[in-house]
């Protein structure tokens, strides 16, 4: 089994390119993720690279800013290059499946007011129905 799911703020803005036989959108960035540690003990983050693919890497994209808080539904790849100076240098990625956008804008305006906002979405007035 090949599955992760993370939770953590991007460190920049996603980078979109295109593949060039079938144009289809792939979205990287990368998330910092703290990682438990023991009471009285420094904390520590971890930076996975993300990679999306499609209309989901397209709506990361807009939608996404460095900073902003996500949840990602994926699995683990790795693989290899060799760089200029001809050393192997290993990746790991995380390819994700789902992107969850867990905030919206700078928190001070509601999503209604937002632009571009997507379809399905509107403001909430506040109260819970449950």
């Amino acid at each position: 089994m090949n599955s992760v799911v993370l939770i953590g703020r991007l460190t920049r803005d996603p980078e979109v390119r295109y593949t060039p036989s079938t144009q289809m959108a792939v979205a990287t960035f990368t998330l910092a993720i703290d990682r438990p540690t023991g009471q009285g003990k420094e904390k520590q983050t971890d930076f996975p690279r993300i990679t999306v693919f499609g209309k989901m890497a397209e709506n990361c994209e807009r939608f996404l800013k460095k900073g902003r808080l996500v949840g990602v539904q994926g699995r683990i790849q790795t693989g290899s290059y060799k760089n200029k100076e001809g050393q192997t240098v290993y990746t790991t990625d995380v390819v994700a499946n789902n992107v969850e956008f867990l905030e919206w804008g700078d928190n001070k305006q509601s999503t209604a007011s937002m632009e571009g906002i997507p379809e399905g979405f509107s403001e909430n007035d506040g109260d819970i129905p449950f």
